[in-house]
């Protein structure tokens, strides 16, 4: 990859029926869910905070994030960077990484849609910098999920490797 390609390259991950991307400059790694301390007067979508690499991680519920009521049984962890810090993402699947042109993505909306004023302000709140990762994050509609893949398909036939 690239340096001139690598921000359009993005983590595919799934919670409940929702489809999203996470730019791969902000994914440090997935791994299995560990277990999580519960923290008092957080919002809904703070699951708590996880030991990951010996440090305590704030767990977020990516469900709840984009406005879902049920809240996600993860089966995985993407942690991310948030400047010198971590966060984590809580998601039932991650799918793999995907090239999304800037095209393919110009209508995507973010994952916290506008709409979501509740959350984004309760993010914000808590932490700015982690709101501006987040907000670089996108929903992914059936038909650019399709368009991804096919473009993925084109590209691995047009390799002679």
């Amino acid at each position: 990859m690239s340096r001139d390609d690598a921000g359009d390259h993005f983590l595919i991950c799934r919670s409940d029926t929702q489809l999203y991307a996470i730019p791969l400059a902000q994914v440090i790694e997935t791994m299995r869910p560990l277990p999580i301390k519960r923290v008092a007067d957080t919002p809904a979508f703070v699951l708590g905070i996880s030991i990951i690499r010996g440090k305590g991680v704030p767990v977020l519920d990516t469900s709840l994030l984009v406005d879902s009521s049920a809240g996600t049984r993860p089966t995985r962890y993407v942690t991310i960077k948030i400047e010198a810090r971590t966060a984590c993402l809580a998601v039932d699947e991650v799918i793999g990484i995907r090239q999304v042109s800037p095209t393919l993505r110009a209508d995507v909306p973010p994952l916290l849609h506008p709409s979501n004023s509740e959350i984004v302000a309760a993010i914000g709140t808590l932490d700015a910098e982690l709101l501006v990762v987040l907000q670089s994050a996108h929903l992914i509609s059936d038909e650019l999920w399709h368009a991804i893949n096919h473009s993925a398909e084109t590209a691995a036939h047009d390799d002679p490797a």
